[in-house]
């Protein structure tokens, strides 16, 4: 009983226990890591594309085939994205006037097989025409 008793005391194996826990705590913090980064990545293109649709139709001064067109070119750069674009305005934008564009998709964001959870992620920029329309 006193030989049992002994060895229960011991802390010889504790590291063995620490380490293992140790490193299944560093596991599942890298796997949530890499779960959660293409979340931040998507939702940076998404800005990258609000910012520069908004631009385009800054320089051109409407919003129509100049924007498609950018748009069009954003969508070849990255072809799993697929956003939707709205516009609060068409057609030309007089000089001075503000508008805006939001930019929206979908992701998927599911924990391998279990419980699939969409999200919808948007930016919005505004910008303010610099064409004089006569």
């Amino acid at each position: 009983m006193k030989n049992l008793l002994k060895r229960l005391k011991s802390t010889r194996g504790e590291g063995y226990i620490d380490v293992s826990v140790a490193v299944l705590v560093v596991m599942v913090l890298l796997v949530a890591v890499i779960k959660i980064a293409p979340v931040f990545i998507t939702k940076m293109t998404i800005n990258s594309y609000a910012s520069e649709l908004c631009r385009e139709a800054e320089i051109a001064g409407r919003i129509g085939t100049e924007t498609d067109a950018r748009l069009a070119r954003l969508n070849e750069s990255h072809p799993d994205l697929n956003p939707t674009v709205t516009w609060s305005a068409h057609g030309n934008v007089q000089i001075g006037r503000t508008f805006s564009v939001t930019v929206s998709t979908t992701y998927d964001f599911s924990f391998f097989v279990f419980n699939s959870a969409p999200i919808v992620i948007s930016a919005t920029a505004e910008g303010t025409s610099e064409v004089f329309w006569k």
